[in-house]
């Protein structure tokens, strides 16, 4: 028997023939496993593209109140801050941080205070009281989250034998941030200058140690009491002489601000470390 080619219409009849027959073997298997699938439940349908994404449900306060350093864009809204402008802008694991001494006013100093507010206002420089009153020991620095052991623990090695004392102040004075965004209404240091320089090179070794920007070569130690927006130097050296006189004659003498220098602080971020001084 002599082999040939076959012909494309026979190719066409014998596929279409083994078409045909798989098709009736394919058609026997569904039902006899569709007749095998009775009884069972109905398989999930695949996920198809037209499914749109689930959207994301909010996370419970407690774990966003884990993050605090996290903050939203409303925080660079200096609107929202009086008006005052971020000297560096916020960024994620960043923590604003600064050491001071806190001073904690008596009932006097608020009513002087409350004085002096109200005569620059009638000059036209609108004052706004510091929330909190303290003496700085440094300029704000920015420290990366994993940073602020160390740092801490390095400050505080650092102050081991420095001595708790007292300090005064009662001297108005004029100051104004780096950038001329803000003006302060200050009272100068008179006494403990001396202590407080010896502070400083204790704090300026942390600094250095973290390569961070370290305190001012000449520094005028004061107690801020109160800011506004922008620069007003001018205006509030104008009226320096009347305000200075509130605080010579309040209660017929002098008033005389007494700072007790006797733990040092460090507040990074929302979180505030103490540092007690020897007595």
């Amino acid at each position: 028997m002599l082999v040939g080619y076959s012909s494309s219409s026979e190719d066409d009849g014998e596929a279409g023939g083994e078409a045909e027959g798989a098709k009736n073997q394919s058609e026997t298997t569904c039902r006899k496993c569709q007749e095998e699938d009775d009884g069972l439940p109905t398989r999930k349908k695949p996920k198809t593209e037209e499914e749109g994404p689930k959207s994301r449900l909010p996370l419970p306060g407690c774990v966003l109140a884990m993050f605090p350093d996290e903050v939203d864009s409303q925080t660079e809204d200096s609107s929202l801050h009086g008006g005052r402008i971020r000297s560096f802008k916020h960024e994620r694991g960043n923590w604003a941080s600064y050491v001071y001494f806190p001073y904690n006013p008596e009932e006097e100093f608020g009513e002087l205070l409350d004085g002096i507010l109200s005569a620059a206002g009638a000059r036209g420089v609108v004052l706004t009281a510091q929330d909190e009153f303290h003496l700085s020991l440094s300029q704000t620095v920015v420290l990366r989250h994993h940073w602020i052991q160390p740092f801490t623990q390095s400050l505080k090695s650092s102050l081991t034998g420095c001595k708790r004392f007292v300090c005064s102040a009662g001297r108005l004075r004029v100051y104004s941030n780096a950038e001329k965004t803000r003006t302060f209404l200050g009272m100068e240091v008179s006494t403990g200058h001396a202590q407080l320089l010896d502070l400083i090179r204790t704090v300026d070794r942390t600094m250095t140690e973290f390569r961070l920007e370290t305190f001012y070569k000449d520094p005028s130690f004061h107690v801020s009491l109160a800011w506004c927006v922008g620069d007003q130097t001018v205006q509030m050296e104008e009226c320096m002489q009347e305000l200075q006189s509130l605080v010579d004659d309040h209660e017929d003498r002098p008033f005389v601000l007494r700072l007790d220098c006797s733990e040092l602080r460090c507040r990074t971020g929302n979180k505030t470390f103490r540092f007690p001084l020897e007595s």
